[in-house]
C-alpha cells in the first residue's frame, strides 16, 4: 500500500505490524533521520586523539544537516543517507601546554561513496599550534572515519531490526485500492480532486519521463503498490523532504506492456522549478536504477 504524505523522495509503502507486507515483496521504508543524529554524537562526541605533539579532544557536533533512511524490497535492506557535519575540537601542545581548538568538517557523507574516501576537513584558529592541526588531519581522522563506520555499522544493524517482516500472512489481509472509472487507482484515503489542491504557491514545472524495464506490466506495477490488483495506472501525490514545507507534486505513473518488456511513464506536476533537474536524478537513480536492480535479483533467484 502506497504511503501518503511526507516522505524520502523515494518510493514508500506502508509497513504494517499485522505483516501485510507479504513475502516483503513492497518497498518499505524506515526514516533514520533522528535515529541517525542521535548515533552520530554517540560516536564522535568525546573522542581522543593523542600523539608526540600533543592531545585533543572531539566537542560538540555544532552542525548536523542531511537524512538518512532504510529501505526494504524482496527482503533486501538499502540504504540512503547524506549528512553535512561539523565538529569541534580542542588540543593541549604536549611541551608548551599551550591550548588551541578548531573544527572538523564531513561536507558529504553518503552512501554514493566509501568512508575512506570520504572528505574531512580540518581548521584550526589562528595563532600556532600547527602540530595540533596536522595531528587532527592525521591520527584524528583516522579516529574520525572510525567513528563514521561504527554509525553505518549501526544503522544496518541495530537500527534494522524487525524491518525483514514475516513472509507467510493469511490470504485476503492486503489492503483493497480503489478502481476509478478511468481505469486508474489512487487511495482510498485521497481522491484524484484534493490532489490539484495540495501544495503552496511557488513556481512549478511538469517533469515526463519514461523508462523500459525487462520485466512484464503487473510485475513492474506490483512494485508500487499491490501485486494482486493489477491496473496501468497510479496516481498519487509526492514530494521531496528538501521542498518548502507542505508543497506536494500530483505523481501519475503508467505502465505499458511491451512483449517482454514494459515501458513506465512518469507524469509529475507540481515540482519546484529550483528542484526540476534533481526531482528527475532523483527517479532515475533511486527509483528506476534501484527497480532494474531488484527485478535483475529476481529473475536472478528464480533461475
Amino acid at each position: 500500500m502506497a504511503k501518503w504524505g511526507q516522505g524520502d523522495p523515494r518510493w514508500i509503502v506502508e509497513e504494517r505490524a499485522d505483516a501485510t507486507n507479504v513475502n516483503n515483496w513492497h518497498w518499505t521504508e524506515r526514516d533514520a533521520t533522528s535515529w541517525s543524529k542521535r548515533k552520530l554524537k554517540e560516536v564522535l562526541e568525546g573522542l581522543v586523539v593523542e600523539g608526540e605533539a600533543g592531545r585533543c579532544e572531539i566537542g560538540d557536533l555544532k552542525h548536523v544537516e542531511g537524512e538518512a533512511s532504510c529501505n526494504s524490497r524482496k527482503g533486501k535492506l538499502i540504504f540512503f543517507y547524506e549528512w553535512n557535519l561539523r565538529l569541534s575540537w580542542k588540543g593541549t601542545v604536549k611541551e608548551s601546554g599551550e591550548k588551541h581548538k578548531g573544527s572538523v568538517e564531513i561536507p558529504n557523507l553518503s552512501e554514493e561513496n566509501e568512508v575512506d574516501d570520504t572528505e574531512i576537513n580540518v581548521s584550526k584558529k589562528k595563532g600556532e599550534g600547527d602540530a595540533l592541526k596536522d595531528l587532527m588531519r592525521t591520527e584524528g581522522t583516522t579516529k574520525v572515519r572510525e567513528a563514521l563506520r561504527d554509525y553505518l555499522k549501526a544503522l544496518k544493524t541495530e537500527f534494522t531490526l524487525g524491518m525483514i517482516l514475516p513472509t507467510k500472512a493469511p490470504v485476503g489481509q492486503e489492503l483493497a485500492m480503489e478502481r476509478k472509472p478511468s481505469g486508474s487507482t489512487v487511495q482510498d484515503s485521497v481522491t484524484a480532486q484534493s490532489l490539484d489542491m495540495v501544495g503552496v504557491k511557488i513556481p512549478t514545472v511538469r517533469i515526463h519521463m519514461r523508462e523500459v524495464f525487462n520485466s512484464p506490466a503487473d510485475e513492474l506495477y506490483s512494485i508500487f503498490t499491490k501485486k494482486e490488483v493489477p491496473s496501468q495506472r497510479i496516481v498519487l501525490k509526492w514530494r521531496c523532504r528538501s521542498w518548502p514545507d507542505e508543497h506536494y507534486a500530483t505523481v501519475a505513473l503508467n505502465f505499458q506492456e511491451l512483449a517482454a518488456q514494459s515501458e513506465l511513464e512518469l507524469e509529475c506536476k507540481g515540482v519546484p522549478v529550483s528542484h526540476e533537474e534533481s526531482t528527475r536524478q532523483c527517479w532515475k537513480k533511486q527509483y528506476f536504477e534501484e527497480i532494474h536492480i531488484l527485478l535483475q535479483q529476481s529473475k536472478d533467484n528464480m533461475e
